[in-house]
């Protein structure tokens, strides 16, 4: 089986860019309602992820940052704690199983590293699901 059967396209996916500011990202964030999101570049290279847990960790240490300061400052300048690896398109299924286990999606790059979409953890296991038996 090859990962592209559970791929959801980059156009079926919520992501930000890495210059996008904290206000942006967390707006977008609420908006869908997501605990975390991809970050590429405007090339189209994936760059990471970033979490709730990253934004509030950063607002903490900079407690005196508002809203109108959020507009400023730039994902890019934001430490994420953990790094969610990508895997290649050409990736085999074991490849990609054993990051399921650890991270609700796992972002899907082509050879030229672009970002070109994500393998979600509930289709895996949905997709195990229905061909028990």
């Amino acid at each position: 089986m090859n990962i592209l059967f559970f791929l959801t396209p980059k156009s079926e996916v919520e992501f930000v860019y890495e210059d996008y500011s904290l206000r942006q990202t967390i707006e977008k964030m609420e908006y869908h309602r997501y605990s975390e999101v991809p970050v590429i570049n405007r090339e189209g290279k994936y760059v990471g992820t970033i979490t709730e847990g990253d934004l509030l960790w950063y607002i903490k240490a900079n407690c005196d940052l508002n809203l109108k300061e959020a507009e400023n400052v730039k994902l890019a300048g934001i430490r994420r704690k953990r790094q969610t690896v990508a895997v290649s398109v050409n990736a085999k299924i074991e490849d990609l199983m054993e990051r399921v286990l650890n991270q609700n999606f796992v972002p899907v790059v082509d050879d030229n590293e672009i970002f070109i979409g994500l393998v979600k953890r509930k289709d895996i296991l949905h997709y195990c699901y229905q061909h028990m038996a």
